[in-house]
């Protein structure tokens, strides 16, 4: 079996990757030739534990192709993915224009039967914008092509894509032929044959189960954090509070941990759009404009709570900060919260040091030369008056509570992630602050 994707981002690369790992012969293009260069050179645009690996496994052994030819690439395919970038508008809607220019090529380069699958995280209606296209650009040819449209959404978590990709939870795939049901249903065969579940459905229920996973997972996010703020005023302690709900079943113990907001490609787009989408039918979703509210509040957090305990002033004073990326294993920075923690500071008179294991190239592109990058996190400690940890990377789960004595000018932490000990640090004589917490616990 033969299939392109189009696009090497983030889910194009993956899925592409992974496909290939079962056996799949996989073209990936790109209409970026210096990625496509770097690519067949074994040069990996992002950072995905095993990823690299994985490319260069199946690249030698000429399951996995690198192009920026899609009209050769479409001659022997059986399926094509539209797997390109859905960016936010300014009113929040995802933009399609990559999406239908894609399958406009599409339109005009097939030869043959193809099922066209949106892999792109897309709203409601996209199957059909996306069939109408294709039809623009076949008509014109004068040809009839016989061709299906399906939508088969992605769940990866950017840290663990490769296990979610091989291990899915659950395969979501959207059509309206037995013809293109049987093709998709024999591409994720070897998946059915280790008991993963598939569920096949109409496109708009496909198109909409995307955006409703990640409204939910960030809804759980949003009360947590909400229920973390009101933790600290009645002086209750959160951790508690987490696993006193999370042994309920009906709620579980994923996705209730506390911290400075979430961020990421997905989760801030995806609940805007489905808001867009919402509004475009007349219809509110309140629970979703309040959990993006609470979101905007939660990544002030942390420079709040470092601004209140030095009065307001932090002009001239030096803070190490600890974690860049939106979370562990990536250097993705979209809607990063450490972006928010450091502007606030930075627009208060404070330096920045700052350190993440795979993420300072990325950094640097938004926060430029504001921030002084460090090569190590010891490095970033020196002469500090405060650490702020914003990312939960394995790397600062254990504090060298000598080293750090010996290193920072004040004995201060400003822990988002809730990783260590209050007990440990004030055995330690560190001044300790995190989230939903009082300060004495």
């Amino acid at each position: 079996m033969n299939i392109v994707i189009v696009g090497t981002g983030y889910v194009g690369l993956v899925s592409g990757t992974c496909f290939s790992e079962t056996g799949v012969k996989v073209t990936c293009i790109d209409i970026d030739e210096k990625k496509i260069k770097n690519l067949n050179e074994g040069i990996v645009p992002i950072y995905e534990p095993g990823l690299e690996r994985m490319i260069n496994q199946n690249v030698d052994k000429k399951r996995l192709y690198f192009s920026t030819d899609l009209k050769g690439s479409l001659v022997d395919a059986d399926v094509v993915f539209i797997a390109v970038g859905t960016p936010p508008d300014e009113d929040g809607s995802a933009d399609l224009k990559h999406v239908l220019n894609v399958a406009g090529d599409i339109g005009k380069y097939m030869k043959d039967y193809l099922v066209i699958v949106t892999k792109s995280t897309v709203p409601i209606g996209t199957a059909v914008k996306v069939k109408q296209r294709v039809n623009e650009e076949v008509k014109k040819r004068g040809v009839k092509i016989e061709f299906d449209v399906a939508s088969n959404p992605e769940f990866l978590k950017e840290g663990n894509a490769i296990d979610d990709f091989l291990k899915p939870d659950r395969i979501v795939i959207g059509v309206e032929s037995d013809r293109a049901k049987k093709i998709m249903q024999r591409l994720y065969k070897p998946f059915l044959l280790n008991n993963h579940p598939l569920y096949v459905m109409d496109i708009p229920s496909a198109e909409l189960t995307k955006y409703a996973a990640n409204s939910m997972l960030a809804t759980k996010i949003s009360f947590m954090n909400d229920i973390a703020n009101l933790c600290e005023i009645v002086g209750a302690d959160v951790n508690n509070v987490r696993k006193g709900i999370g042994s309920d079943s009906r709620i579980g113990n994923k996705f209730i941990y506390p911290g400075v907001g979430y961020g990421g490609s997905c989760f801030p787009k995806d609940v805007k759009a489905l808001i867009k989408t919402a509004e475009d039918n007349d219809y509110s979703l309140s629970i979703l404009k309040s959990v993006e509210a609470v979101n905007g509040r939660q990544k002030m957090v942390l420079s709040n709570k470092v601004l209140k305990h030095f009065d307001g002033d932090v002009s001239g004073m030096t803070f190490a900060v600890w974690g860049l990326s939106f979370k562990p294993h990536t250097d993705d920075m979209r809607e990063a919260p450490s972006l928010t923690i450091i502007e606030k500071l930075l627009e208060a008179g404070a330096r920045i040091k700052a350190y993440d294991p795979v993420a300072m190239d990325e950094a640097r592109k938004s926060l430029g030369t504001s921030v002084e990058f460090v090569s190590d996190q010891n490095e970033a400690l020196i002469d500090a008056d405060a650490l702020i940890v914003v990312t939960e990377w394995p790397d600062f789960r254990i504090l060298n509570f000598k080293v750090m004595k010996k290193l920072m000018k004040r004995h201060i932490v400003f822990d988002g992630r809730n990783i260590y000990d209050p007990e440990e640090m004030k055995e330690f004589e560190f001044i300790y602050y995190c989230i939903g917490r009082t300060p004495e616990k």
